[in-house]
């Protein structure tokens, strides 16, 4: 039965963590792992409280996303962000850029958790137990938290550089590929903060990147 979970039934990984003897129990996730431009940001998130409406970011609308992240922005929760740019994109490659923004994000909490739900991946290197939660963000509080605080960081860093390169339409596609965003990098070439590692920016500049 494909029922859809409501808020208790999203504490289920922190209850059941709790009930192993964790006390500070953070949800991971990030956002920006697909576009051609921008950074990939994380977020880490304990929550102290229940916070209704949350849900996996790419489920809610813009204006839902906002209220929610200054809910969780104003509350007294456990927030640590990460944004990793471009440039080490093109560096160390995303799943790397990926690895590292998730865990300066756990860095960046004021206390030290002891789990981490961490949705989607099994990252190894954590100072503390990580587990694995597959569609995490629509299953975990914690988890849905931290995908809002990582969408709505990289939305806002997005608007920013689109009044920087009005040109490519920053503010519309959040630097994902879409037919617009193509045309506009084949017509004004890539910006400082496109990654000139993806396709098809590699075949642009040729071996500098090669597949």
């Amino acid at each position: 039965m494909n029922k859809e979970l409501n808020i208790t039934d999203k504490w289920f990984f922190e209850n059941k963590g709790k009930a192993q003897g964790f006390v500070y129990i953070a949800g991971v996730d990030e956002a920006g792992r697909g576009p051609l431009a921008g950074p990939i940001v994380s977020a880490a998130v304990v929550l102290y409280s229940e916070v209704q409406g949350i849900d996996d970011s790419k489920k809610l609308t813009e204006r839902k996303r906002e209220e929610l992240f200054d809910i969780l922005m104003s509350e007294k929760h456990d927030i640590g962000i990460s944004v990793i740019s471009n440039k080490v994109i093109d560096e160390v490659g995303i799943q790397l850029a990926n690895i590292r923004a998730m865990t300066e994000a756990v860095s960046c909490l004021k206390n030290k958790p002891d789990l981490l739900l961490i949705d989607g991946y099994d990252i190894k290197g954590f100072p503390c137990p990580a587990w694995k939660i597959i569609k995490g963000d629509q299953r975990s509080a914690s988890i849905g938290a931290a995908s809002i605080i990582a969408k709505v960081t990289r939305d806002r860093i997005m608007k920013e550089f689109d009044k920087e390169y009005p040109e490519y339409g920053f503010a519309k596609h959040k630097g994902y590929g879409t037919k617009e965003h193509l045309l506009a990098i084949e017509r004004f070439g890539p910006s400082p903060i496109h990654r000139l590692s993806f396709k098809p920016l590699n075949q642009m500049t040729g071996s500098l990147f090669p597949e």
